[in-house]
């Protein structure tokens, strides 16, 4: 199926440089400090926030990242079937928490120029369900291809959630600009094809999103991987994509991680605040 994604031909039709980053908390869930950081405490649990951004332009926006899908996540056969195993589940607020999101922070559906996604898993492609029609759908040719391959459940992926968008996916490869400002940078690992952003605000700052090859800033700050890597040999891509990233801090560079509970966008989000990085 991977094999008739169309290719990302052109950027994404806004007008840059972006004006502002718009930091979004869609959904929680509990995990262990051990599966966030390698070798991490296995006694230690978080409630890790399940993140999104908005990355605003003057004439319309780009959304990273869509959390769970909450149509499952409230089907008591499908939660079961999809979230209730090893532990693991999946919390979301009353609502829908993206299309609450966005609407806290005025953003219409009708001005999304494009959705981009870090990697499949499940808490990442939920909403991919709520891009309007003809809007396209970003991911790593490798992802798709790891999709096609027959990743599933087991690998905490709902393949549903992305081949559901059809004709609307498009497939990149490796480092990509795919809107003015905003460029998609490989750091897979985590999985075949995750993706992080890096985002050159008008301001001249400069916000990298590092989804999931950095759930804390515990592993920018000590350059330790995220321990889930599901594909064998996968951990030392894992490895050099923290390092990376940890390397773009400074200046006029951050670096946020993707799943941190205590990192200021997140705990400003998470408390309803329509905070607007600019």
């Amino acid at each position: 199926m991977a094999a008739s994604v169309a290719p990302l031909t052109a950027p994404l039709a806004v007008t840059g440089p972006p004006v502002a980053v718009r930091p979004f908390v869609v959904g929680y869930e509990p995990m262990r400090e051990s599966m966030s950081v390698d070798g991490g405490d296995p006694g230690k649990h978080l409630l890790e926030p399940v993140t999104a951004v908005a990355v605003e332009y003057a004439d319309g926006w780009v959304l990273l990242d869509t959390g769970f899908n909450v149509a499952v996540v409230r089907d008591p056969e499908r939660r079961r079937e999809v979230f209730n195993y090893d532990s693991y589940t999946a919390v979301v607020p009353l609502g829908d928490p993206l299309l609450d999101s966005v609407a806290a922070a005025g953003l219409s559906w009708e001005t999304l120029a494009g959705c981009a996604i870090s990697h499949v898993h499940l808490d990442h492609t939920g909403g991919i369900r709520h891009v309007p029609d003809g809007v396209p759908v970003i991911l790593q040719r490798r992802e798709l291809e790891w999709l096609a391959s027959g990743a599933g459940i087991r690998d905490v992926v709902l393949p549903s959630d992305v081949w559901d968008a059809g004709d609307d996916l498009r497939e990149i490869a490796g480092e990509t600009a795919i809107a003015p400002g905003l460029t998609a940078l490989d750091t897979h690992g985590h999985t075949p094809g995750h993706q992080s952003f890096r985002i050159e605000l008008a301001s001249g700052r400069v916000v990298v999103l590092a989804c999931d090859a950095a759930d804390l800033v515990d592993n920018l700050d000590t350059r330790r991987r995220c321990s889930v890597v599901p594909v064998e040999g996968a951990a030392e891509a894992a490895q050099e994509a923290v390092e990376r990233l940890a390397d773009m801090r400074g200046g006029d560079v951050e670096v946020w991680p993707g799943h941190d509970p205590e990192f200021w966008p997140w705990v400003a989000a998470a408390r309803g605040e329509a905070l607007r990085v600019e």
